[in-house]
């Protein structure tokens, strides 16, 4: 608890940083070492960086040198009732978590329309997952995100009230128009709504797309977590979703309903919800999570198959994406990837608990989720390799400099 109650302290001071580019729900307090972490954006230029901090009623500082290209930087930190102590204050440039603030269940695409990579996330940090909005985001290269603002509000919604989450969504191009087809949960069920640019906003259909389970599969888990394909061999649409079980079926042309005789369980060993599919090589591969997402052991795991709707085959090890405890990564999952156009390069997005404090903060943590990005490779037999989660996260895909 004394421990606990000096990081609060400290982080109260550092979280007044007004400083461009500080990601301040990730300052970490090394009480043992006297080390504080602050990461920054990657481009930031640290030279002449200041963070930019005021004394707090119960905290005051003095500040060695500046440059923080030469290394940490000394602060003499004075608590109240506890004295005076040196801190090393160490910059990091980290581009994880790549949303400001708290974020899950993302998912991402990238648009022929706008020629930007855009993720749609669930908006986070509500008890017990109570939000009732979405937002989206759109990045040149997926280092550099805008946010772009809310895509839709339930109170925009008439069949529900909260519980807004897991958004997916797919482009289609329709009479030489493109329009957006965006699939999410509300009450637990399942809606689409519609738009005319990625960024929304988007319109419910009026009604639920999914509201219960599919008659004859398990009598557990709940209509939630659509993920949309699109299939390149045939260009046929599908929808998948489930919590405890998975389920696939075809979608209708209109993209607004699903062809009902297609609908098929497909539930893998060890599966507990957050399906995402995509296709490579002459394969059909399906990611989903495993656990709870409060667990600090969620993780993503796959398997693939020949067709959108066949069996599903897993590898023997089959868990390409868990916590790295020497790091203080927890609660991966709930996985979207994306691969950069005309390039065989090719990324995993994903939430994990808040860092460094989700850890802490027991069950609470299933809903304090950030996302983030890794590199995500495949050997030459066609398995992925086990991605390592990292704070470092990605380098820009591209040297393109735009105006926002």
């Amino acid at each position: 608890m004394e421990q606990f109650r000096t990081d609060s302290v400290l982080f109260e001071l550092f979280y007044t940083s007004r400083a461009k580019g500080v990601k301040l729900n990730n300052i970490d307090i090394d009480t043992v070492n006297s080390v504080i972490t602050v990461p920054v954006d990657p481009d930031l230029k640290l030279d002449k960086f200041d963070l930019r901090i005021t004394p707090t009623a119960k905290v005051s500082f003095s500040r060695g040198k500046r440059n923080f290209n030469a290394g940490p930087v000394v602060y003499r930190i004075s608590i109240q009732g506890k004295g005076e102590k040196e801190w090393k204050v160490c910059i990091k440039k980290w581009g994880n978590p790549v949303l400001p603030g708290l974020y899950a269940d993302p998912d991402i695409i990238y648009s022929q329309k706008t020629k930007r990579y855009h993720i749609y996330p669930t908006s986070d940090g509500f008890t017990n997952w109570s939000g009732t909005y979405f937002k989206s985001f759109s990045s040149p290269d997926l280092a550099n995100w805008r946010d772009d603002g809310e895509v839709l509000n339930l109170k925009n919604v008439s069949w529900a009230k909260g519980n807004a989450w897991a958004p997916a969504i797919i482009e289609r191009k329709i009479s030489g128009k493109y329009r957006y087809f965006y699939y999410y949960c509300a009450d637990k069920k399942i809606g689409v709504a519609i738009a005319d640019h990625p960024s929304g906003p988007f319109k419910d259909i009026g009604k639920a797309l999914l509201e219960t389970r599919p008659e004859g599969f398990l009598k557990k888990g709940q209509t939630i977590d659509p993920d949309v394909f699109e299939d390149p061999e045939t260009g046929k649409f599908y929808l998948f979703w489930g919590n405890g079980f998975m389920a696939g079926a075809e979608l209708n042309d209109d993209m607004i309903s699903i062809k009902k005789e297609t609908v098929k369980e497909l539930t893998p060993k060890s599966y507990t919800e957050g399906t995402h599919v995509f296709y490579r090589d002459g394969r059909y591969y399906f990611l989903w999570s495993e656990n709870d997402t409060r667990d600090p052991n969620y993780r993503v795991r796959y398997g693939t198959s020949t067709s959108p709707l066949g069996g599903i085959l897993s590898p023997e090890n089959n868990i390409i994406l868990s916590r790295t405890d020497e790091i203080g990564i927890y609660g991966t999952g709930h996985n979207s990837t994306i691969m950069v156009p005309e390039k065989n390069e090719w990324y995993i997005l994903y939430h994990r608990f808040t860092f460094p404090s989700g850890i802490h903060m027991g069950r609470e943590a299933g809903y304090n989720r950030e996302v983030c990005m890794d590199t995500m490779e495949f050997e030459n037999d066609g398995s992925i390799k086990i991605i390592k989660a990292s704070h470092q996260g990605i380098k820009p895909t591209s040297s393109i400099t735009e105006k926002w």
